[in-house]
């Protein structure tokens, strides 16, 4: 049954913004609709099945080579365009009210990025602008911005940014994000508050529901993004880069979209762990969005595996390194996953640094805090930026300490909060109490220990305060990444023309080990700011510290800040976006799945669908048939509760089996004992079990075994290993069967699952390192079986025989669904080369489901394959009723004497059921 979100996101493809609720129209604006918003056409751009989600009519729909663009790219070469919730351009309305001006934004992080870009890719800007547009003046802004800066502008209805920015992004991302999660209506304002108590994230502690109405104001939102984007873009040569976590649902747009088109995403702010993330209600359907791009890209380590973490929790999904880059694997498409730091713009703060008016500005502060040592804070007004840890932990070292009363002086600049709260007015008093506090007992004539500044800074001034301070100190209790520190840095080292800081350079850092810039800076003293005591003897340490070893640090820190800049930074991402994109262009796609639901299968371009009429007549006109079928998910869901096989099943095999030309196996994983049992009713249907260690050719014939292996001392050395991890590992068992030992971990924890999985494997690997056996792991599974056994090589061995007896085969089907067909896939492929079929011989490697594979056929389920084999059995010829048992009695005496060369026998690679 489909859940609500999707419902809602196909509503709201479909223009039925109705579905938002009350207070979810109105706003004048000239879209159709509620909103007035207009409907785009779909265009297919690029080769590709694409699945038609949005209603619209045929009519709509045209197949070209590229996008009628409003923008058409100012180069001939690729183009970037970066889209985030607002633009880096500040706009102002002019002083006689006719009109607007623009200018850059030089503090954005977007505009910044582009020094990282190459130079013959063109940037292009999609967002909003945070001035109020009326209606009136939207076509000539957009026209200006156009113009001039390269930016489209999406425009948003008043009451769709309140829901969607204040009410989501703001108080259910944001909060969530930063590990708090919404234990009561207590804790925060109502969602039927005012805008001003609801606009601040220091509000945002949670509401103590979900409030649904708020998700669909946030698919809605991305969606005129997304509309945005379709309007400026050339899909074959543009990347489009998505900012933040106010678009998380953007690429699965784009995706539906425009099958291949390259979408990177970077997440500005942490990613919780899973314990805090599968809290939200709309967990899966955000992480599916993420799972449209091509590569995401985290600040942290911490933050991709917590990201890393939920994808196998919630979705199934286990991610691989391979040569230093880690990807998931999702249908076909392999997502990477990007860890890299954002850095600061290094020449414009040498710019600012340059500035004469920060030289009279560092003067005067170093003759206010002449004789003293200035520990500088630079924060938000923030609930989550610990400046009330940070004040206790200073009067906590005044006080164990006094040497430093009258003489350390902590200076904190708490910018202006962008919106009230009760949480943030709770803040603030405790923030205001503590520094009265502490100037009240430790304060002197001339002497105030702590100067609390709550007023708008400009760059030069704050500059002019990381010159002069000693240490400075971040206390926050969950950042994003937090570029305080590197700013500090690069301004104690200056530029050429200042003269302040006279020597050695030195600073000094004290930084809590939850901001996400602390893992880069390693000669920083991290402290966790709840511990008080720890991190006032933090600071006694930092500003204690020779003069000589703060000097070290210095050096260290200012080499790695000045070497990954923003710069360094962009151009990281992108050379590793490029490298992710570089083979969408030659991989069939198909566009599958409703609402957030929706992916992108890439596949093989030779991948296609079984078709029933081309396997029908290869089967006529052959004279000996290899029919290869696995059980479980082929003849059978693997869903099913019951899997004995139908009545219809037996009686197509039973049909298949009466000709004479056929000869039919089931190549399963399973027990002989059982497969014998449920077959019984198929006197001439060849059974491999285990996949291919015992064989049989017919249901009176005696089992046998395709190895000379006779020896199974080894399962008394790894039973008790298997043993040792079942009982350390809740969830987890050993199937026991005669030829191997699997261990199942599905149904344990699935991080501490996979990570006994790895252990058990090292340590099997090397009880058994001098044993006949091959150790595999597959998916929640690790196997122990003899050398030589897979279903690959028995489908060899069979097909060997009947050549040797004059049944060489001129038509061969194999079908499956798991990681073990594979093997069978790859072997049959080469069988024409190998000579162990006729030259002209059909084969028809078959995989069930739509999804990456070495077979060149695919089915979609277990219906489709019964369907297919019952087409077979309808073009079939039974003979007259006879004993084939004679028939193929040299066959079965001889298989067990073929050995098929080590070089034709691929290696075991991968193991199913």
């Amino acid at each position: 049954m489909m859940s609500r979100s999707y419902t809602n996101l196909l509503d709201l493809a479909e223009g039925n913004f109705a579905a938002l609720g009350p207070g979810g129209g109105g706003g004048g604006r000239r879209r159709s609709g509620s909103f007035g918003l207009k409907r785009m056409s779909r265009v297919m751009t690029v080769p590709g099945t694409l699945s038609e989600l949005d209603g619209e009519d045929d009519s709509e729909h045209a197949a070209t080579n590229s996008v009628a663009s409003d923008v058409p790219s100012s180069v001939a070469g690729d183009r970037v365009i970066v889209v985030s919730n607002q633009l880096p351009v500040v706009a102002r309305r002019r002083p006689d009210g006719r009109g607007w001006s623009f200018s850059w934004d030089d503090d954005s992080l977007l505009l910044q990025l582009r020094d990282g870009i190459p130079d013959e890719m063109e940037v292009f800007f999609v967002g909003s602008l945070r001035a109020e547009i009326p209606v009136a003046d939207q076509e000539e802004v957009s026209q200006a911005l156009l113009d001039r800066f390269r930016c489209a502008p999406v425009f948003l209805p008043d009451p769709l940014n309140e829901r969607f920015y204040h009410r989501f992004c703001k108080r259910h991302l944001w909060p969530l994000f930063h590990y708090m999660l919404p234990f009561s209506s207590s804790a925060s304002p109502s969602p039927s508050s005012s805008s001003s108590s609801s606009s601040s994230p220091s509000s945002s502690s949670g509401s103590g529901h979900f409030d649904r109405g708020a998700w669909e104001a946030y698919v809605l939102a991305n969606k005129f993004f997304f509309e945005k984007v379709v309007e400026v873009i050339n899909p074959e040569d543009d990347y489009v880069w998505v900012h933040d976590y106010h678009l998380m649902a953007l690429p699965t747009f784009l995706r539906r979209r425009f099958n291949r088109l390259r979408i990177g995403f970077f997440l500005h702010s942490p990613f919780p762990s899973s314990e805090i993330y599968r809290t939200l209600p709309v967990r899966e359907e955000i992480l599916k969005a993420l799972l449209n791009c091509d590569l995401i890209g985290f600040h942290t380590f911490d933050y991709a595996r917590h990201f890393l973490s939920c994808c196998s929790r919630m979705l199934g999904i286990e991610y691989q390194s391979k040569r230093g880059y880690i990807g998931l694997d999702y249908f076909g498409r392999t997502v990477g996953i990007k860890i890299m730091p954002v850095g600061v713009h290094m020449g414009q703060l040498k710019t600012v640094l340059s500035l004469p008016d920060r030289e009279w500005r560092v003067s005067e502060l170093q003759q206010q805090f002449e004789g003293k040592t200035v520990l500088l804070g630079v924060d938000d007004m923030d609930i989550f930026k610990g400046i009330n840890l940070k004040l206790l932990a200073f009067e906590n070292m005044l006080r164990t300490h006094p040497k430093w009363q009258g003489r350390a002086v902590l200076v904190q600049i708490a910018n202006p909060a962008r919106g009230k709260g009760k949480d943030l007015e709770a803040i603030q008093a405790e923030i205001h109490e503590s520094c009265k506090r502490i100037n009240g007992e430790f304060g002197q004539s001339g002497y105030s220990p702590v100067v609390f500044i709550d007023r708008d800074v400009s760059s030069v001034e704050k500059i002019a305060y990381y010159t002069i301070a000693e240490c400075v100190v971040v206390t926050a209790v969950r950042d994003g990444m937090n570029l305080t520190p590197y700013e500090y840095i690069v301004c104690r080292q200056g530029s050429d023309s200042t003269s302040e800081v006279n020597g050695p350079k030195k600073s000094m850092l004290v930084v809590s080990e939850f901001i996400g810039c602390s893992p880069s800076l390693s000669g920083a003293i991290r402290v966790n700011p709840w511990n008080i005591e720890a991190t006032a003897e933090a600071l006694n340490e930092a500003i204690s510290m020779s003069e000589q070893e703060k000097h070290l640090r210095h050096e260290k820190h200012y080499r790695y800040v000045s070497t990954h800049d923003v710069a360094y930074w962009s151009k990281s991402f992108i050379q590793d976006l490029e490298r992710a994109c570089k083979d969408h262009f030659r991989r069939t796609c198909w566009g599958i799945g409703l609402g957030f639901g929706f992916r992108v299968v890439a596949l093989d371009p030779h991948f296609t669908k079984l078709n029933m009429d081309s396997i029908v007549m290869a089967y006529e006109r052959s004279e000996s048939r290899a029919i290869f079928l696995d059980y479980d998910g082929t003849l059978v869901p693997q869903t099913s509760i019951s899997r004995t096989p139908s009545a219809e099943v037996l009686r197509i095999i039973n049909t298949l089996c009466s000709d004479r030309r056929n000869k039919v196996f089931l190549v399963s994983g399973r027990r002989r004992d059982k497969l014998g049992e449920w077959f019984s009713s198929c006197p001439d249907l060849g059974i491999a079990a285990e996949h291919g260690y015992f064989l049989r050719w017919t249901r009176d014939e005696e089992w046998q075994t395709c190895t000379q292996t006779s020896d199974f001392g080894w399962m008394e050395m790894a039973k008790p290993v298997m043993n040792l991890y079942t009982e350390a590992t809740d969830g987890s068992y050993i199937d026991p069967k005669e030829s191997a030992l699997v261990w199942h971990h599905q149904d344990a924890d699935p991080g501490f699952g996979s990570s006994q999985a790895k252990e058990l494997l090292d340590h099997l690997e090397s009880v058994l390192a001098n044993e006949p056996v091959s150790v595999k792991s597959g998916q929640f599974i690790v196997e122990v079986k003899p050398q030589g056994v897979s279903k690959g090589v028995v489908a060899e061995k069979i097909l060997v025989s009947m050549k040797e007896r004059g049944k060489q085969a001129d038509f061969v089907l194999c079908i499956g669904d798991d990681r073990s067909d594979e093997d069978m896939f790859e072997n049959i492929a080469d069988t024409i080369k190998k000579g162990m079929v006729a030259t002209n011989t059909s084969l028809f490697a078959c995989t069930v489901g739509q999804k990456p594979s070495k077979a060149k056929f695919y089915l979609d389920d277990t219906f489709e394959v019964v369907t297919m084999l019952s087409a077979l059995a309808d073009a079939t010829e039974p003979e007259p009723e006879t004993d084939l048992t004679d028939e193929f009695d040299e066959l079965a005496v001889s298989v067990s004497s073929v050995d098929i060369d080590d070089e034709q026998t691929p290696s075991d690679k991968l193991i199913g059921g």
